[in-house]
């Protein structure tokens, strides 16, 4: 026993410098100070109730406490997780005061119990304690409650025994890292005489001393714990939980869509260095006001044209034009994109193309019957040419008018032949035309044979009248 005094301090020394933190920020924790030792606890007396029985008088510190003027107990804890840690308590002691339950004794006191020096006994207790917190039950930045059970092994005087241990405690932390702690434990003891120096009795112990927490990790070193580091491996700013803001507009990398250029909040730390609205992402005139229909650029003449694609940005136009106006080449009010005749005047009813009069075609068909053909034959006679010509020239004028050609006999010769015929000079026509120049597109050719007579065939001028090719427009 004589060397279990340094022993104690020697074994304290070793936990304190080999110790690592305490809460999930600081999972180590040692505390230092004093303690007072009370045996009145189990020290029985008849007609009580238990509370009474075992606790009256707990706080009776000048009666029955045992203290030592000096630092007499060291504690080492590690957090474990969910508001537990584990650890373990050296303390020192001298008692100077037992209490026994003695009614009979002078020096009784009303209650019966009698406070005697047991021979200024030495008192050491080693103890490990499972402590459960209540501070973040309670959200309390200063304030910690807690509670603990545990077991050790009390050296009291000559006498050696395990008590089972349950307690509680209260911490005032001054900063993260310092707190005044005072805790009370009941320890007890399955010896049962209650001789001092012989058993070691049922008792109290209670502390009072300072507890520091330190060993917290801070990987990125920016002064906030992994823990409370929401980016832990990166430097960063308190205000954002440890993550950094690069660009140091006030949002944070993970949140800003933009982390390497400063921008606003409204757009999630893009920029918009024009101020129109549109991050300069999406902006495709970065350094001029637009509109967002425009994606950002300017439409001056308001035609849907941005200007820098607009051929004509001061005045308004059509984006198909690249922005300019269209025209109206041959000035009939039907602009040159709607109008199916753009180098020739027509009317709005028409798209822009001329309309066919009736005068038209009395000319047309006037040609037509002058037509000549080589007598049972689908040839011209010279002297037709420019009768066709002349058609030809008027066809033209109307570049989107559809024509039908329609051949016409006499009532010479047999019917079948005369079908053939008409069919055969009515085409010989269209094929002209369309060697000079009508789209065949536009043209249609049928024979009549003899089926169709204007005039009678029993006259020579009224067989040349029945001899025609007549032009119809196709509508």
């Amino acid at each position: 026993m004589k060397h279990l005094n340094k022993l104690f301090a020697v074994t304290l020394l070793f936990a304190g410098l080999t110790s690592q933190a305490q809460d999930s920020n600081n999972p180590w924790a040692v505390s230092f100070g004093a303690n007072g030792v009370d045996t009145r606890v189990s020290a029985s007396r008849s007609g009580l109730g238990f509370l009474d029985k075992q606790f009256s008088q707990t706080f009776d510190v000048s009666d029955n406490w045992n203290i030592l003027p000096s630092v007499s107990y060291l504690s080492v804890s590690k957090y474990v997780g969910d508001g537990f840690s584990f650890g373990v308590t050296g303390s020192v002691n001298k008692i100077t005061k037992y209490v026994n339950f003695d009614p009979t004794s002078p020096n009784a006191d009303r209650r019966g119990m009698v406070v005697t020096n047991p021979g200024d006994l030495s008192y050491y207790g080693i103890d490990g304690i499972i402590k459960y917190s209540f501070q973040d039950m309670i959200k309390s930045k200063w304030l910690e409650p807690s509670a603990h059970i545990g077991g050790g092994y009390t050296f009291f005087g000559d006498a050696s025994a395990g008590t089972v241990n349950g307690g509680l405690g209260l911490t005032f932390w001054f900063s993260e890292g310092m707190g005044l702690s005072f805790q009370s434990t009941y320890k007890h003891s399955y010896d049962v005489t209650r001789t001092a120096n012989v058993d070691v009795p049922s008792h109290m112990q209670h502390f009072a001393g300072l507890t520091f927490k330190f060993g917290g990790k801070d990987t990125d070193g920016d002064g906030i714990y992994d823990r409370e580091d929401a980016c832990p491996e990166v430097a960063g700013l308190p205000e954002f939980k440890g993550c950094p803001d690069t660009d140091k507009d006030g949002i944070q990398d993970s949140a800003d869509s933009c982390p390497d250029v400063a921008g606003l909040a409204e757009f999630n730390g893009c920029p918009d260095t024009d101020g129109d609205g549109i991050i300069d992402s999406e902006d495709a005139c970065v350094d001029v006001k637009g509109t967002k229909m425009m994606k950002g650029c300017p439409d001056a003449d308001g035609d849907g044209v941005a200007d820098k694609d607009d051929n004509c940005p001061s005045v308004k136009g059509d984006k198909a034009n690249g922005g300019c106006p269209w025209p109206d080449t041959d000035g009939d009010k039907v602009l040159d994109k709607d109008d199916k005749c753009p180098t020739v005047a027509g009317t709005v009813a028409n798209n822009g193309c001329p309309e066919v009069s009736d005068d038209t075609m009395k000319k047309l068909n006037d040609y037509g019957k002058t037509i000549l053909f080589n007598s049972g034959k689908s040839s011209f006679q010279k002297q037709t040419i420019p009768v066709l010509q002349a058609i030809t020239a008027i066809l033209k004028e109307y570049p989107t008018a559809k024509f039908s050609l329609e051949g016409h006999t006499d009532s010479d010769g047999k019917d079948d032949m005369n079908q053939k015929l008409s069919e055969e000079r009515a085409a010989a026509v269209k094929n002209f035309l369309v060697e000079n120049g009508v789209d065949a597109s536009r043209l249609s050719s049928k024979g009549f044979g003899e089926s169709m007579p204007v005039d009678s065939n029993k006259t020579a001028k009224g067989k040349a009248n029945n001899r025609r090719v007549e032009v119809k427009l196709v509508k």
